[in-house]
């Protein structure tokens, strides 16, 4: 390898780094998301043409002919028609589990890289180097087998090929421990006396711990998972560079390795968890099953009422949920904040930091839709002020607007901290059905004095609302002295 290339390309990959840190502190708003996105594009491209050079100069440096350059030409075009091909079709609500899929690859991936590190068998002038070299084998192919089965669980939980429940063994703390106490054991093993049956005992170990870590965490849970399995597939990119000795996977993996710690880490605080817990695979589990209590009847509202009901509103907040992306609901519910808002209604959002399946979820839905960013509040923002307002829509949420969190201690998700909707004067819940949410706990606001259900399909249902205050418009009705629907007041 020339030095000249081997230069430019750490200049090039010093250059895609900076341009990846631009890339995260430009998605941490809304303003300035796009150039965030369009600087991580840039560095990625610049690292995979600096990757090419690299090839070219090297299968020139050891007379290998063009068989290396064939062989990353063709993952690279495998890899981006594949991508192209999911990102154009992939709907909003199949983004979570299509983002643990893409976690298990990382993963896998690292086990691949460990794998190779040790069949490659580098020669070291010093056996202080040769054991380093061990150690990093083993802990990437560790992390990244954890990584990859986890994500896989992650997967086929959030797409509802498996239950959501979690699992729960006999003595799944010790088998936890007793898994990284035999890695621990496993790995002073290896790095004594490297072997393959060694490196196959831990990777066996590792991928059986990824799918009992995740499989023992709640549904409800789900979105704090996908971050910590984003936190876990950064370290597994990070090992890989080390092994590599790449200098920009190192960077990159250390950065989304820490940041989606530090994520899951919020999330955890927003939820009132512990973040240990999420790193033990015990999350969601603390508390057992709530107790079968009969909260009453629950009264039903159509969509003409409803409209009334927002029309002798002075200020409505909504609160989305998954249902809302499961329907395809966001645009309709654009339409109707801006019909809202053109009456000179004050309508809000309020977003729960796990409202959805992913982080963010319920904002990137929102911005799709074009809805103004600045009346996107979060829940620590909006709550204290939900007792002020007239009219709160509930629009496919369940679990973040579940009172049980704060009144029963028995509930699964007892000290969650949710969005306080029932101290509004009226509330409008959007369902299919009175079943249970994600987490499988019955929500007492449905049968609160001043809640009523609106069954059917979340889009249809806001179309017909919009339709309804269009009808009013049109014959110069204003909705105040139609009456405000049923349940008005308390």
């Amino acid at each position: 390898m020339t030095m000249d290339v081997s230069s430019a390309a750490f200049a090039a990959y010093l250059v895609a780094s900076l341009l990846f840190i631009l890339s995260l502190a430009g998605l941490s708003r809304h303003e300035t998301a796009r150039t965030g996105v369009t600087y991580g594009v840039a560095g990625m491209v610049i690292a995979l043409v600096a990757t090419v050079a690299l090839v070219i100069d090297v299968s020139a440096d050891q007379g290998t002919g063009a068989l290396p350059l064939v062989l990353l030409v063709v993952a690279v075009i495998i890899g981006a028609s594949v991508g192209l091909w999911r990102a154009r079709v992939v709907e909003m609500t199949e983004m979570p589990e299509l983002i643990a899929l893409l976690h298990s690859f990382v993963g896998l991936a690292a086990v691949l890289v460990g794998w190779n590190g040790y069949l490659e068998h580098p020669r070291f002038a010093l056996d202080s180097l040769a054991n380093i070299h061990d150690a990093e084998v083993v802990i990437g192919v560790f992390i990244g087998a954890v990584t990859f089965t986890g994500s896989i669980v992650a997967n086929l939980k959030l797409s509802a090929r498996i239950k959501s429940a979690p699992l729960v063994l006999p003595g799944k703390n010790i088998i936890n421990l007793g898994a990284l106490a035999l890695f621990v054991v496993l790995t002073i093993g290896f790095v004594a006396t490297p072997g393959i049956s060694l490196l196959g005992a831990v990777t066996l170990v590792a991928l059986a711990l990824g799918w009992h870590l995740v499989a023992s965490i709640g549904g409800g849970d789900m979105p704090v998972v996908v971050s910590m399995l984003n936190s876990y597939s950064g370290w597994a990119a990070a090992a890989s560079g080390f092994m590599l000795d790449n200098n920009l996977l190192i960077v990159t993996g250390a950065l989304v390795g820490s940041s989606g710690a530090y994520l899951s880490f919020i999330m955890c605080q927003a939820m009132n968890r512990s973040f240990l817990s999420v790193i033990a695979g015990g999350f969601g589990i603390k508390a057992g099953p709530s107790e079968a209590i009969d909260y009453g009847e629950h009264r039903e509202i159509t969509a003409r009422d409803t409209a009334d009901l927002l029309a002798g509103a002075s200020s409505v907040v909504i609160t989305p949920g998954y249902g809302m992306a499961v329907a395809q609901a966001q645009y309709p519910v654009a339409e109707l904040t801006a019909r809202l808002r053109a009456r000179g209604i004050a309508v809000r959002f309020g977003i729960h930091p796990v409202a959805g399946r992913l982080p963010g979820h319920m904002n990137v839905l929102l911005a799709e839709a074009k809805v103004p960013y600045d009346i996107v509040f979060e829940m620590d923002e909006i709550n204290d002020d939900l007792g002020g307002v007239d009219v709160v829509l509930v629009i496919g949420a369940n679990d973040t607007v579940n009172p049980a969190a704060l009144d029963e201690p028995g509930s699964p998700i007892a000290g969650m901290p949710v969005l306080e909707v029932w101290k509004a004067r009226d509330v409008v819940v959007f369902k299919r059905s009175m079943a249970p949410g994600y987490a499988g706990v019955q929500n007492p606001l449905f049968f609160k004095d001043n809640t009523q259900m609106l069954f059917g399909d979340a889009k249809t249902r806001v179309e017909e609302i919009v339709r309804a205050l269009t009808a009013d418009e049109t014959v110069g009705l204003s909705g105040v002295g139609r009456g405000r629907g049923q349940g008005q007041g308390r």
